[in-house]
């Protein structure tokens, strides 16, 4: 019949090609929970990570995940002990909080504990993973902060980034990613940094950062303003990286969780078609004439099957290289200036007794935007 109607449910305008026919196809049928509203438009297209409130997950990850990091460093602080442990109780700070005050300022001036303790706690070193199989700190590790600076921005970042993608996929979703970015992340950063300590959960935020991307990039079609967004998403992507090659920060985590997260985000955050979703809001009864057959289009196909084998590859070969013992700098000469640049102000090859993982947070106000980074 050619005509185009318009169905409003649930707050979710859906606007739908063909027609809404009865089962014996003699008159139009125009459905009672909608506006009638003849119009030639495509579909419409919705903001970037915007959906309606009816339509959002309750959000359990997010706080269980930051509670955990909470307490995971208040029992590090307790395990700390500075006036027990430091040997100049005097220097500790502030000194009322007993076994919880921090180490001097000299030492860790992120106001937190010492690299032994954070060692002890399941810090990333490449010979307790290496040497001891002590592989379980490519996972603990990301729990784990140097103070209360640095676990403040990483858990600004989690809430933001977390919150939203939370309430569109699910908690099942995100937790996956989030633990298998954190692994991407830790797994490159002990490619590389071998002298030193590395901790904190911003490679698990990077991945986060990069599976936004990547669910732009493969559902590219129904989104309004777009190109905004994605101009967005790289200018914090670039900012977030630049940071990262001041010294004491491991930008190796931060690229090898963004790099995880981007190709995951192709995996686990495919939308379906318009015309999929039309369908399964057709009243019982009634047919929808539509051209789509398949829930997914055939390029979202593609990348979801590329970017799974580019996980399994990398993770594959990540973990056969880290476990031999491999230098990866002896095969990659220039790769050491990807987290540390020098300068005049400061210079790369003094050892670090430990990296930071911090990730900068970025808000965006416009709705059209990422949300919040």
């Amino acid at each position: 019949m050619g005509k185009h109607v318009q169905m409003q449910e649930d707050h979710v305008d859906i606007e739908v090609q063909g027609s809404i026919t009865r089962a014996r196809g003699e008159k139009t049928i125009y459905p009672t929970t909608g506006e009638e509203e003849e119009s030639s438009a495509p579909p419409t297209a919705v903001p970037y990570m915007e959906l309606p409130l009816s339509k959002k997950r309750r959000s359990w990850m997010v706080p269980l995940f930051v509670a955990a990091n909470v307490v995971v460093f208040f029992v590090t602080m307790v395990v700390n002990d500075c006036p027990k442990h430091s040997g100049t109780p005097s220097k500790c700070i502030p000194r009322f909080l007993g076994r919880l005050s921090f180490q001097p300022l000299k030492e860790n001036p992120l106001f937190g504990p010492s690299s032994s303790t954070l060692e002890k706690m399941g810090g990333l070193e490449w010979s307790k993973v290496v040497q001891q199989h002590q592989g379980w700190r490519l996972i603990a590790c990301i729990w784990l902060h140097a103070g209360v600076v640095h676990i403040l921005a990483n858990m600004l970042g989690l809430v933001f980034i977390g919150l939203r993608l939370e309430q569109e996929f699910g908690f099942l979703k995100i937790s996956i990613l989030y633990l298998l970015s954190g692994f991407g992340g830790s797994l490159l950063s002990a490619l590389f940094i071998q002298n030193s300590i590395s901790v904190g959960a911003s490679g698990a935020l990077f991945g986060l950062l990069g599976a936004m991307l990547s669910e732009l990039l493969t559902n590219w079609t129904i989104y309004a303003s777009k190109c905004a967004a994605l101009g967005t998403l790289i200018f914090i992507i670039v900012i977030n990286l630049a940071v990262g090659v001041l010294p004491h920060v491991d930008n190796f985590a931060h690229i090898g969780g963004f790099m995880s997260g981007f190709l995951l985000g192709f995996v686990f955050l495919v939308r379906p078609q318009f015309g999929w979703v039309n369908r399964k809001k057709c009243p019982q009864g009634y047919e929808l004439d539509s051209a789509v057959k398949s829930k997914h289009n055939a390029y979202q196909y593609a990348l979801w099957l590329m970017a799974l084998i580019l996980l399994i590859v990398g993770y594959t070969v990540g973990l056969v290289v880290l476990l031999r013992g491999v230098n990866a700098n002896d095969r990659c000469s220039w790769c050491h200036y990807l987290s540390c640049v020098p300068t005049g102000k400061w210079s790369c090859r003094n050892k670090a007794v430990y990296c930071l993982q911090i990730f900068i947070t970025v808000l965006c106000c416009s709705h059209h935007k990422v949300p919040a980074i």
